[in-house]
């Protein structure tokens, strides 16, 4: 199946749209498309590609028209109503008293719709604020309420490692996060050194998972006795998943001493995987609020 690949405005996803035959897409052009939202620009960011039936959500698109002149203006022309809209928005439901955080704004290309992105704690009753929107507009409004990880992707910002976001910058969907990643790679369970902008849990510690979740089936678990090939024996303290090897606490001559090894210097009695599974009833509710 021949596509074209898209992507809109704040968002790294890339949208398969079908490729009319004989048009030449090139890389970089602006077109016009129609989506759920409405009318809407988008770059091509992929020209003609095969792809095969399963990476495709039917039914498949076609691109409306390359962007016009006409088009062009009007997008700079919604740009530069973004702000005054937004600061317009937010003074509404200032007023109104709803308990609900104005994220961004949207105008369609057609200019005929208002898209107000917000998040909530709860469900909202907006339909007051929506028809006092609409006679200050004079537009369809539509608000939709997004989550802490897409409101950090429509902003973007700078995370720990000081790289841009994972989310505003390349990944396309969310992975499902858990605590046991972040105990998998012997990381700090404190919420403040492994949750993103977002408050949830960062995305990166999906990334790796899967290794240092093999690795630790042949690292034996902290506190466990462990015997050395020389013969001696001692308590497992500490672990490096990624050079293998184990810090174990020997007692000599009534004395602490303590080894760094690596697993082929360890003759394993009983094994087993370092990370066990996490009760969640043991999770202090502040960790409990990162869990997707």
């Amino acid at each position: 199946m021949e596509v074209i690949g898209v992507k809109f405005d704040k968002s790294p996803k890339v949208y398969y749209f079908a490729a009319e035959e004989g048009v030449d897409y090139k890389v970089g052009a602006v077109v016009v498309t129609e989506t759920a939202r409405g009318i809407e620009p988008a770059r091509i960011v992929m020209g003609r590609t095969d792809v095969t039936a399963d990476k495709v959500v039917q039914p498949l698109k076609p691109i409306l028209r390359f962007a016009t002149d006409e088009d062009l203006k009007k997008i700079e022309q919604n740009a530069e109503k973004r702000s005054e809209a937004l600061a317009t928005v937010r003074e509404k439901v200032a007023k109104s008293g709803l308990k609900m955080k104005v994220i961004d704004v949207e105008f369609t290309l057609d200019g005929l719709k208002l898209i107000v992105y917000f998040t909530a704690e709860s469900r909202v009753d907006f339909r007051e604020l929506v028809r006092d929107l609409a006679g200050i507009f004079r537009l369809r409004i539509e608000l939709r309420q997004v989550g802490a990880r897409d409101e950090c992707r429509m902003k973007g910002g700078v995370a720990p490692c000081g790289r841009a976001c994972c989310c505003s910058d390349y990944i396309s969907d969310f992975a499902h996060v858990t605590i046991k990643m972040a105990k998998n790679q012997s990381l700090s369970l404190n919420p403040g050194k492994i949750s993103g902008l977002c408050g949830r849990l960062m995305c990166c510690l999906s990334y790796e998972n899967d290794f240092y979740a093999e690795v630790n089936k042949k690292m034996p678990k902290l506190g466990s006795v462990v015997h050395l090939a020389d013969g001696r024996e001692g308590i497992c303290v500490s672990i490096n998943q990624l050079k293998e090897t184990v810090r174990v606490k020997i007692d000599v001559n009534d004395a602490i001493e303590f080894a760094d090894v690596s697993l082929k210097e360890i003759a394993k009695k009983g094994g087993g995987a370092l990370a066990d599974d996490i009760d969640a009833d043991k999770i202090d509710d502040e960790l409990k609020d990162l869990i997707d």
